[in-house]
């Protein structure tokens, strides 16, 4: 559990770091963006697949 919360840890750090310095995380090319009126739908597509390999392989070491 311990070793979890540190990774973590330092996985907020880095993100927060790319936030700070001007990457643009949550808007990638292939995340879609509807808007139409008041209406506006916004589904992360490239972004959530990106989230899921990156969590995929910190899983993977994790467990070993």
């Amino acid at each position: 559990m311990g070793r979890l919360l540190i990774v973590l840890g330092i996985v907020l750090v880095v993100v927060g770091l790319l936030v700070n310095l001007g990457v643009p995380i949550g808007r990638l090319p292939g995340d879609f963006t509807y808007r139409r009126g008041n209406f506006s739908f916004y589904f992360p597509l490239t972004t959530s697949i990106i989230a899921s390999i990156l969590l995929t392989l910190l899983m993977m070491f994790l467990r070993r």
